[in-house]
């Protein structure tokens, strides 16, 4: 089991070298290019959780830790695999 936390990394040590930052910035990017397309419900409530988290200023992994179930729920909804994929990473390795 060790061995296995190993080739994975531990998160809790450190996120050095899994750009975690840039990784968040891409999840944002696809989250609004969605939004600008979706007729969603979850829409309404992403603009809102945005506007929130600019206002509290907080940074892009924040906000995408803070919101893995609702972005996990939007992407299968639009059945936006690579958004998928790209936020279990996230969550897995930095959040």
């Amino acid at each position: 089991m060790a061995s296995q936390a190993a080739d994975r990394g531990d998160r809790y040590v450190s996120f050095l070298g899994l750009d975690c930052d840039a990784k968040a910035e891409a999840m944002m990017e696809m989250l609004s290019g969605a939004m600008r397309t979706s007729s969603s419900q979850w829409v309404g409530y992403f603009e809102q959780k945005l506007a929130e988290n600019q206002k509290m200023g907080r940074d892009s992994l924040y906000f995408v830790g803070s919101q893995v179930n609702a972005l996990s729920a939007f992407f299968e909804e639009e059945g936006d695999e690579a958004a998928l994929s790209l936020l279990a990473e996230l969550e897995d390795k930095c959040c």
